[in-house]
Formats: structure tokens, sequence, C-alpha cells
């Protein structure tokens, strides 16, 4: 069936584009190829058209999108006073000389625009996994887009600084034995990690970690501001011949 959003095509041509694009760009072959280059074209289809309803004329698509999610997509600095707070509330993960072992199941939707529609599928994964455990290594060798699924999704021991952030911080704060409740969003995409291993280590003050730890939270207020956006675009469109991923 065709695909259209709004009434407009997107052909097969564009999407074997843009599943070349990805490819030159380092992700995996596979179902989840296809599926992020079709829903990178739909998002992006969606923006150049607000865009154009809004007359922002940058230039490149590039352009005109970063443009677009500039002028629409608001939110502030986290102020001190949150970053504080989260700091006290997770101090499990300002330890140095802590080290962990942990396992993951990766999910690589795409470039940035397409990354919220991958989550119902994880999502699906990671309520099934917390009814069953004992199921992750299965899961990670099916599912995984990561080298190590071939392993069951293990990653080996690790300490503080070797892992980006959102990753880090979900391992610290998460007891041996237990699986994240809630998907972990890096640069590479959606992780479920279960930790398996832990050893502690000497808690850093809160005026080391300040301005990294601000840096962060604000943009992780981005990425949910951007999500919502996109949520409320998908939301008033008309999509035949696909059916999306719901928006959390």
């Amino acid at each position: 069936m065709t695909i259209r959003v709004n009434g407009t095509e997107i052909n097969e041509t564009a999407i074997n584009a843009e599943m070349n694009r990805a490819r030159s760009a380092g992700h995996p072959e596979g179902e989840q190829l296809r599926d992020s280059a079709i829903q990178e074209l739909i998002l992006r289809n969606l923006m150049m058209a607000e865009a154009a309803k809004l007359d922002i004329n940058a230039g490149s698509e590039e352009e005109i999108i970063g443009t677009l999610l500039q002028q629409e997509v608001a939110f502030d600095e986290v102020n001190e006073a949150t970053c504080r707070t989260f700091y006290e509330e997770n101090s499990a993960s300002f330890k140095q000389g802590e080290m962990a072992a942990a396992s993951h199941i990766l999910f690589t939707p795409g470039e940035g625009l397409a990354a919220s529609l991958v989550k119902a599928k994880a999502e699906g994964i990671l309520a099934d996994l917390q009814k069953n455990p004992a199921g992750f290594e299965a899961m990670a060798r099916e599912h995984s887009a990561c080298p190590s699924g071939k392993e069951g999704g293990a990653l080996g021991q690790f300490g503080r600084g070797q892992m980006v952030p959102e990753f880090e911080q979900a391992v610290f704060s998460t007891e041996p034995g237990n699986i994240t409740p809630e998907l972990i969003e890096t640069q590479f995409g959606y992780h479920i990690i279960q930790v398996t291993d832990r050893k502690g280590g000497d808690l850093v003050s809160f005026d080391e970690v300040k301005e990294r730890l601000q840096a962060y939270l604000t943009d992780m207020e981005g990425r949910k501001a951007t999500h919502a956006y996109l949520a409320s675009l998908v939301s008033a469109a008309t999509i035949e011949g696909y059916e999306l991923p719901a928006f959390a």
C-alpha cells in the first residue's frame, strides 16, 4: 500500500535513498532499518510542511528543520536548585571508583527525528522482561543491534567515565540483578539494561559535577520538549499506508 502523509506520497525511491543514507552512517541492516527510514521520512514531511506554513526558508532541508525546532520547541535551562535535587536523589550515581557489570539490548532508530517512533516495540520488550528477567539473554540475541547481542547483551565490567552519561547514570543507580524500569536513551538509540554487579566508591561533591549535571539535565529537557512537539505533529496528521508506533 502507498504511504501518504496528509496526501503527499512517500515512494520506494525515497525510502531506498533514506535507507542508503542510514547505511552510510553505520546503521545496521534488518527490519528496523526500513522502518526507521519510513519514520524519518514521515516526520521530515510533517516538519517541512509545518515550516512552509510558518514561511521558514533557511536554505537546506536540515537548516529549515533546525530553524523550525529552534523556533517552535521551547524549554528552560535547568537551574541549580533542580540540579541539586537530582544530585541528592541520585547520590549513588555520583561516586568515584565504582565498578559495574551490565548487559543491554540496543534499539537503533536512525537519525534524530525518527527516534521517538521506535519506543513502542522497545517498551513492549521491556515490559515482557520485567515479568520474565530470565529471558534477557535470548531477547538480546534476537533483538539487539549491538554486537554484544551475540553474547546475550553482556558488556563486561566497567567503571565511571567509560560509558555515555545516560547509560552510566542508569547502571550506577540500579541495584544488581535488576533491569532498569524505563528505556534509556543515548546517542546510540534506546537501551534496555540489566545490571549484573556493582561495587561501591567515594561520593563526588556537588560543586565538582554541577556544570556537567546542568548540561545533561538541560539536554534531557530539550529532548522531552522535542518529543512532545513531534507528537503533536503526528497526532494532527493523516497518515495512510503505515502504522506509526504510538508516542508515549
